[in-house]
């Protein structure tokens, strides 16, 4: 579980290496799939200044960790306080009528993202594997998927329902379909969200994810 410490190195660094682009003891996705970005040691100075050398200028990361301290210098956005959350005993459910997506779906996805605002979404993120989602009169309207994936664990990502369709139990429905494959693969689920977000925790906390630690958030450029 000390993976889950620093899942973005985790998987930067392991099973999705081949997303990825690093310079010295940084690494980030490429920039259309995703912009999370990492630091082996997040309190390691010559990790930060790694990462400045591999950000691109006007680039924008985001980099999360427990405790993480940005070094003086460092042009950043303020840190955004978030939770991780684990599902240990959850399995989640095979998809009723929560369907695979694919790159045939990316505008109907960036167009329920544009309306929700789950967090960062790109036009390659899909390419991270496992969305699914659940469309009424032929409109996309909840998806979930699978982001940062350590080893031995998967994170649930991009979980938005249409406010139309909110109270539903949609979003319970693609949550379960994508644990389900995830605890297929033998991975534990994991997810993040921000501290404010109660709801969302309150949802979470009923189908058996508890907190495992505090994140910071952070946007840092390059």
């Amino acid at each position: 579980m000390e993976l889950l410490d620093n899942p973005v190195w985790a998987a930067l660094s392991g099973p999705q290496k081949n997303l990825s682009e690093g310079y010295g003891r940084s690494a980030r996705f490429h920039p259309e799939v995703s912009p999370f970005a990492a630091l082996e040691d997040p309190s390691d100075a010559q990790a930060w200044a790694d990462l400045r050398s591999l950000l691109q200028p006007g680039d924008l990361a985001i980099v999360a960790a427990p405790g993480l301290v940005v070094p003086p210098g460092f042009a950043a956005d303020p840190l955004t306080p978030g939770l991780q959350m684990i599902g240990a005993d959850y399995h989640g459910a095979p998809g009723t009528d929560a369907v695979a997506l694919g790159a045939g779906d990316v505008p109907d996805m960036l167009d329920l993202v544009a309306r929700t605002r789950p967090g960062p979404f790109r036009r390659r993120t899909v390419e991270l594997g496992g969305y699914v989602g659940i469309r009424r009169d032929g409109r996309l309207v909840a998806m979930a998927g699978q982001r940062l994936h350590p080893d031995g664990y998967t994170e649930i990502s991009a979980v938005c329902t249409d406010l139309q369709f909110r109270g539903a139990g949609l979003a319970t429905r693609v949550i379960a379909a994508v644990a389900h494959g995830i605890r297929s693969r033998g991975d534990v689920p994991f997810l993040h969200l921000a501290g404010t977000n109660t709801a969302a925790r309150r949802l979470y906390e009923h189908l058996g994810f508890v907190v495992r630690t505090e994140v910071a958030f952070v946007g840092v450029s390059g």
